[in-house]
């Protein structure tokens, strides 16, 4: 998950003048050690790094899900996996179309657009198919530009975009192999920085809330070509000359020409003269992948942790998160305090002044961010994953609790200590198994397309 707050804005908890623009930018299967700031030796993500440098890095920040739809429901709600709509990539398993939200669903683009935010996503939805009630139209979204189907979200040189409601063909014709197309022409992530770095533009003078989706650096997992395996970019550069496989030449390449691409959108905000009244969170939406012809360990992407994106273990859901609002954020800071993409929304609407919803599972981190006023932490966080059967996890202090599926015996380590979460613990904290067993009968509601299902056999 890659995230920029841009703001202006009447904050109730730090005293702020002003009402703030919003800039979320969230990276797509990026992983915690994907990026030089946080360990990467080979990858070259200047960036990023003076971003961290500049403002707040976080090392135990949370996504919402291992996988990239409910991930992007809780960051959207500030509801968690145990309790918001979309919980899984599709329904019923299938991950070609997702459960959509619903009019109920609080969207956090509807509650700063109540507050007189212009409000944009650019880049990849996923939670909600043409027609349904969870277009970005229909969730608080005046402008709209990208994919509403992850599958879709696969290809880089699709056929079409979606702008608004109208679907807009973007010159790449597609072969007959699904979701493949059959002249390169036109890269889908250079129309979303264009298209971002003009609603900046557009919007200076005034409050807005920018989402910026961007689809890398996930692969394509229905193509295969010669020169690039499953990871569209137009070139490996400036990776050409190593001697790498492919894949790994092109997923670097991926994530140093996204890198560059935030450049721009920080170069703008400066330019502009609202990098004061702007604050940069980049994360991404779960770990990295192990697709198109990629290995995790080729470049440690996982960092220090155990598995990657479909694990319940750190590896895949504990993802980089930088925060920089600039006057405000110390530079240079490190903190290890813990929050999860529910905290998104709750946050959004503390730096813009408006109340939040009721009954949400995220906690602001604003006074985090400003140094001022208390800091709450949650009692526990929780996920759950619902391809091939039901897997649970729960963050609870420095433990963590893994149920791989429904019947087994809860695994717990010490993940603090242990941030390889190699060494099970439950046999000799027998108290604290017991705990976090009520927080998983306890932390979730029931969900009629995502119920507690055994493994498939």
């Amino acid at each position: 998950m890659l995230v920029t707050i841009c703001v202006n804005y009447t904050a109730k908890s730090a005293e702020i003048a002003r009402s703030p623009n919003v800039v979320l930018i969230l990276a797509d299967d990026l992983g915690y050690g994907d990026l030089g700031c946080y360990g990467q030796k080979k990858i070259k993500t200047p960036n990023l790094d003076q971003l961290a440098k500049e403002g707040i890095r976080f090392t135990q920040a949370y996504a919402g899900s291992t996988v990239c739809a409910p991930s992007r429901c809780a960051l959207m709600t500030g509801l968690h996996t145990g309790h918001c709509r979309t919980r899984g990539n599709g329904g019923g398993g299938s991950p070609k179309a997702n459960v959509p939200l619903t009019p109920d669903d609080v969207c956090v683009a509807e509650l700063l657009k109540k507050a007189g935010y212009a409000t944009a996503l650019v880049g990849k939805w996923g939670l909600g198919e043409e027609g349904s009630t969870g277009i970005p139209s229909r969730k608080g979204f005046d402008h709209f530009f990208g994919y509403l189907n992850q599958h879709h979200a696969h290809n880089y040189y699709p056929d079409f975009l979606w702008r608004g409601e109208k679907k807009v063909e973007i010159g790449n014709p597609q072969s007959k192999v699904e979701n493949v197309a059959e002249k390169f022409n036109v890269y889908a992530p250079d129309l979303f920085l264009a298209d971002a770095l003009q609603f900046i533009t557009d919007n200076k003078a005034k409050p807005f809330f920018l989402y910026f989706a961007t689809t890398a650096p996930h692969a394509n997992n229905e193509k295969t070509r010669a020169t690039g395996e499953g990871n569209e970019v137009p070139s490996d550069s400036p990776y050409s000359n190593e001697d790498w496989p492919q894949p790994e030449k092109n997923k670097a390449a991926m994530i140093t020409r996204m890198d560059a691409d935030i450049g721009k959108l920080l170069a703008k905000i400066k330019e502009l003269g609202i990098e004061k009244d702007t604050v940069v969170i980049f994360s991404s939406d779960n770990g990295p992948h192990q697709e198109g012809g990629n290995k995790v360990d080729f470049f440690s992407s996982s960092g220090p942790h155990r598995g990657f994106k479909r694990s319940m273990a750190d590896g895949g859901i504990r993802v980089p998160a930088i925060v920089r609002w600039t006057g405000t954020t110390k530079p240079g800071t490190v903190s290890d305090h813990v929050w999860a993409f529910w905290d998104f929304l709750p946050t959004a609407c503390d730096l813009a002044g408006v109340d939040t919803p009721k009954n949400l599972d995220g906690i602001s981190i604003v006074p985090t961010l400003t140094g001022k006023g208390e800091q709450k932490t949650h009692e526990f966080l929780y996920w759950e994953f619902h391809e091939g059967g039901t897997a649970q996890a729960v963050r609870h202090g420095d433990w963590k609790a893994i149920r791989t599926a429904p019947g087994k015996p809860l695994e717990l380590y010490e993940v603090v200590r242990d941030s390889t979460e190699k060494q099970n613990v439950a046999a000799t904290h027998p108290t604290v198994v017991a705990k976090i067993e009520e927080y998983l009968k306890t932390g979730r509601t029931d969900s009629k397309e995502f119920p507690i299902r055994e493994p498939k056999k």
